[in-house]
């Protein structure tokens, strides 16, 4: 399994407008094999934004990789750079392979 994930910090006041652009986003993120799942989560807020990570879990490394090099990628992400005032700096990417995983 493979999970990446990308952590923005949103400017604060800006929580509502960056959740929606999410909502309303074409992520494509089901149409590629290897997908598992994906959630948008909110952490803590600080002085001045408010913690948030997009997280998807993969089958393994490889197909997440090829999701970054398709074309369902590009269109997912083409009008990103139109919500840059929403953010304090660019999204930080950490992509991790599970060595241990245990379930219910």
């Amino acid at each position: 399994m493979y999970i990446a994930m990308n952590r923005f910090r949103v400017k604060l006041g800006n929580e509502d407008a960056f959740e929606e652009v999410w909502r309303n986003r074409e992520r494509r993120l089901s149409e590629m094999e290897g997908f598992v799942e994906f959630q948008l989560l909110k952490g803590p807020e600080r002085d001045d934004h408010t913690l948030y990570a997009s997280h998807t879990v993969w089958r393994d490394k490889d197909t997440f990789l090829a999701w970054t090099k398709s074309q369902a990628f590009r269109d997912a992400h083409k009008n990103a750079g139109d919500n840059k005032p929403l953010y304090l700096g660019p999204p930080e990417f950490e992509g991790f392979e599970a060595v241990i995983s245990e379930t219910a």
